[in-house]
């Protein structure tokens, strides 16, 4: 069986759960794959060299333009063959599609990894139109699912297969025991739209009003422009002391395990992998109750949720979590079993591994 994986080469979190997939599955003996990636300004040699050394066969599409994607695309489709095309995320699920069926590709799968894209009225119509010619529409999360079921995908091939990592990364060499961690907070996310650094920010200087000084560590790059803006948020709130930046970081598993509390301030999600992450290396979650992140949690249990855009929500809950020393690493013990037993690689890949099968067996 032959799997082609088209995803964007912006490495996101759709490039990882490709890239997770495709090493699980080239260990089974029935499976080859192929990594196709849309050309980013991110697509940089050094990181395809670094999944070559993975092992993972991967070619580069163009990014510039929708026709000459789409072409390129076909022509590897064309001479590699595949049985099945994964069509990851928007808009590489439209381009990858229309590949695809021009080159008469037997299966074809769309894999959604968020809960809120960019569809004007003509992409959407497209990927409806689209969705007749293929095999299974699937949501990275519950809630992405039912977010498709909304706009109108067809049923009977809409699927959920939520969001998996690879967990080995957060063994026992990674553990640093709860009460010796630091009394602060971290958030790992890039700067962009999409996420709500600025409500966490005023959040910290809430609670300096009521004379509680908390520590935040941004992890994470992104759009200069997004980052400029927080960067000047926190100088004009005066919270240069307990506010920091601290950029890329490739050693996250290390870093997560120095902090009591990891926070995703958010707009939407699909199900975010940084938020696994941050369970498995033993964080107490906070995070906002949107879709794609609510259904991960149960409140107050193994992650506590707070209302999404609001400073005064997060600042209560800060406040709580670090008051309740015991609640907090009793939730963070809940989270770290939850991660372990429901959002592993294996169980992930070996769900979409099922469905190749029986695909191709029909």
């Amino acid at each position: 069986m032959r799997v082609i994986h088209f995803v964007t080469g912006g490495f996101s979190g759709s490039t990882n759960v490709a890239k997770e997939i495709i090493e699980n599955t080239n260990q089974t003996l029935d499976i080859e794959s192929l990594l196709v990636l849309r050309k980013k300004k991110s697509t940089t040699e050094e990181k395809l060299n670094n999944f070559r050394k993975l092992g993972i066969d991967t070619q580069v599409v163009s990014g510039m333009l929708h026709i000459l994607t789409i072409h390129q695309l076909y022509k590897i489709c064309k001479e590699y063959k595949p049985d099945i095309l994964v069509v990851h995320g928007f808009s590489e699920h439209i381009w990858g599609r229309y590949a695809g069926l021009l080159a008469k590709v037997p299966h074809l799968i769309h894999v959604e990894h968020n809960s809120r894209e960019r569809y004007n009225w003509f992409r959407l119509k497209q990927a409806k139109w689209l969705s007749q010619y293929t095999a299974k529409i699937v949501g990275c999360s519950e809630g992405v699912k039912e977010n498709l079921l909304r706009l109108g995908f067809p049923v009977e091939k809409v699927v959920s297969i939520p969001n998996g990592i690879n967990l080995t990364r957060f063994d026992q060499s990674t553990h640093v025991p709860f009460d010796q961690r630091k009394a602060e907070i971290i958030m790992a996310a890039r700067f962009a739209r999409q996420k709500d650094q600025t409500s966490l920010i005023k959040a910290i200087s809430l609670l300096k009003l009521k004379n509680i000084e908390v520590k935040l560590s941004f992890a994470g790059l992104g759009k200069t422009s997004h980052l400029v803006s927080a960067q000047k948020l926190v100088k004009k709130l005066n919270l240069e002391q307990q506010i920091t930046f601290l950029g890329h970081c490739t050693n996250l598993p290390e870093l997560l395990a120095h902090y009591q509390i990891f926070a995703l301030s958010t707009h939407y999600e699909g199900m975010p992998l940084v938020l696994i992450e941050a369970m498995a290396s033993g964080c107490a979650i906070l995070a906002s109750e949107v879709v794609g992140v609510k259904e991960m949690f149960v409140h107050a249990e193994d992650g506590y949720l707070v209302e999404p855009q609001s400073p005064q929500a997060l600042a209560d809950a800060i406040e709580i979590l670090l008051a309740d020393k015991n609640f907090t690493a009793k939730m963070a013990t809940n989270g770290q079993n939850k991660a372990q037993s429901q959002f592993s690689l294996e169980r992930m890949a070996g769900e979409y591994k099922v469905l190749f099968r029986s695909l191709c067996k029909t």
